[in-house]
């Protein structure tokens, strides 16, 4: 079995002795949650959510620009994944990221992507 290596963000890193063998399913895992993010509108509607801890669809649609039927569809896969979780408060449906993973996750890729579009060099 092929194993890969991992580097887990406390800090730096650069932090050799901070590495971990990945398993074939840990990969796997990681690269369905790069698949949710590659979407631009499910992209929006995690970076709403990190910015209020809960919001209901309504305020999404507003938020991220889109319809209801878009975001509803968008945010069920969001939910299938594990990504996000979902209260039913009565008619109202509110969505929560599912934990800090995917909010950093998120966070770091609108950092490389300010990065890459700013043309500010790459640093740790």
């Amino acid at each position: 079995m092929a194993t890969y290596a991992v580097m887990y963000a406390r800090g730096s890193l650069s932090n050799a002795h901070e590495a971990q063998q990945a398993t074939r399913a840990q990969v796997d895992a990681a690269v369905e949650a790069f698949k949710l993010l590659a979407d631009g509108t499910r992209l929006r509607l995690l970076l709403a959510l990190a910015q209020a801890p809960e919001r209901d669809v309504t305020d999404l649609c507003e938020t991220v620009g889109v319809s209801h039927p878009l975001a509803s569809q968008h945010l069920a896969r969001l939910r299938r994944g594990g990504v996000v979780a979902a209260r039913r408060d009565g008619r109202q449906v509110f969505y929560s990221l599912s934990g800090g993973h995917m909010r950093r996750l998120v966070s770091e890729a609108l950092f490389h992507a300010d990065h890459t579009v700013s043309g500010t060099g790459d640093h740790d």
